[in-house]
């Protein structure tokens, strides 16, 4: 005989377990349903195991979406100060760093105890390390319960009214992410927008990871630019390729065969300097003046000894802009990136076009419902991803 509950979801991670306590507070029965040994693997991971759980400065802009207007409803529904009066009920001490960025003081695993308290408080069911076997929809003639949906699992069956998917992307394999709410969508009829790694390191081009294979280690403030889209932060060269924050947030912008350019003096007029120095100190070295801006390997890397080894005196104007140019548009045309083995995020998902962005539900499937990352929603990084996972969490929790 089947088992009845109210709403199943699928994926125990920061957003299922967020809808979960939501709606088990409402007073709606909640089973939990994870194919892992335990619950928020990736809670655990965030932050180099602090957990970057949110951001003071959240708004639909820092999010890369098929619809720019989607996330706007959730994000005002569940703010990071909502968020926030949660973990101070629970005590849990934190700080923020640069860029509004919000962290735990000790351990990730302040917030996913929190959680699954929040859940076990609410009186939610959990199921752990059990595949779920198939989701159908159930037909009038055999719901005489009022069950729309029915999910099968080691050989039992539960039969509920509401069926959410927070199954996640398929980044980091080893925290048991996979593609399984992406190919139920699609079973369902609702368009899954082709998925792809976010928020990851670039790998080089033969060509230029031996140009630049001396700088393994190497960081520096870069402006990174792909089309209109550009970001200023740190960029770290290793004995791959590229990485650092730069990087990480250009990447889901940046699509294979794209060209990026490099400013790796975002913030200082190279040219201006140079000319300033021949004025005054004519006889120094073109490479004692780079650098006082820039590490020596970068230098030595990008300029041969026949201009760096020169006074600044014995160039014209046009060869410092020269090497203003090298230094501030610097193109690149990366080999790839690391792929989901790395990535933080996977960009791409469930069409948010075919979603109600107030209560997360199909608008094909009735009582079918989808949030966190298996949703065509993107944050950039600084805790824009977990805040998603908590705004669209909580909001489904609200409506299923």
């Amino acid at each position: 005989m089947a088992k009845l509950t109210d709403v199943v979801i699928i994926g125990a991670g920061a957003s299922g377990l967020m809808c979960a306590a939501a709606a088990g507070y409402r007073g709606r029965k909640v089973c939990v349903i994870d194919h892992s040994s335990s619950p928020g693997k990736k809670i655990l991971m965030s932050g180099g195991g602090r957990c970057n759980f949110t951001n003071r400065m959240v708004s639909a802009d820092q999010y890369l979406c098929s619809n720019p207007h989607f996330c706007k409803s959730a994000l005002s529904r569940f703010t990071p100060d909502d968020f926030l009066a949660l973990i101070q009920k629970y005590g849990i001490a934190f700080h923020e760093r640069e860029h509004g960025q919000l962290f735990c003081n000790d351990n990730a695993s302040d917030i996913l105890d929190m959680l699954v308290t929040e859940c076990d408080r609410a009186g939610v069911e959990r199921i752990i390390n059990v595949p779920v076997e198939s989701v159908r929809a159930v037909s009038p003639q055999e719901g005489g319960d009022s069950s729309r949906f029915q999910v099968k699992i080691a050989g039992r069956t539960i039969r509920a009214q509401s069926v959410v998917i927070a199954t996640g992307g398929v980044s980091i394999p080893g925290s048991g992410s996979s593609p399984f709410g992406y190919k139920l969508a699609e079973q369902f009829g609702i368009r899954v927008l082709s998925p792809r790694p976010g928020l990851v390191p670039f790998t080089l081009a033969r060509e230029d990871k031996d140009r630049f294979s001396g700088l393994s280690g190497v960081s520096v403030d870069a402006r990174i630019c792909v089309g209109k889209i550009s970001f200023t932060e740190k960029l770290l060269f290793t004995h791959r390729g590229l990485s650092g924050p730069v990087v990480l947030q250009i990447s889901s912008y940046w699509n294979p065969g794209e060209i990026i350019t490099i400013n790796f003096l975002p913030h200082t007029d190279i040219f201006e300097i140079l000319k300033s120095e021949q004025m005054q100190y004519p006889k120094k070295h073109v490479k004692s003046v780079l650098v006082q801006n820039l590490p020596r390997r970068l230098v030595e890397t990008l300029f041969k000894p026949d201009v760096t080894d020169q006074p600044v005196s014995a160039l014209s104007h046009a060869v410092f802009r020269q090497i203003s140019d090298a230094l501030t548009a610097c193109e690149i045309k990366p080999g790839g990136t690391e792929g989901y083995r790395t990535a933080e995020v996977t960009v791409g998902g469930v069409d948010c076009n075919a979603i109600s962005s107030k209560t997360m539900e199909s608008r094909q499937v009735p009582g079918l419902y989808f949030i966190g990352e298996v949703l065509d929603v993107t944050g950039m990084l600084g805790g824009y991803n977990l805040q998603w996972a908590w705004s669209s969490g909580f909001c489904a929790g609200q409506h299923v």
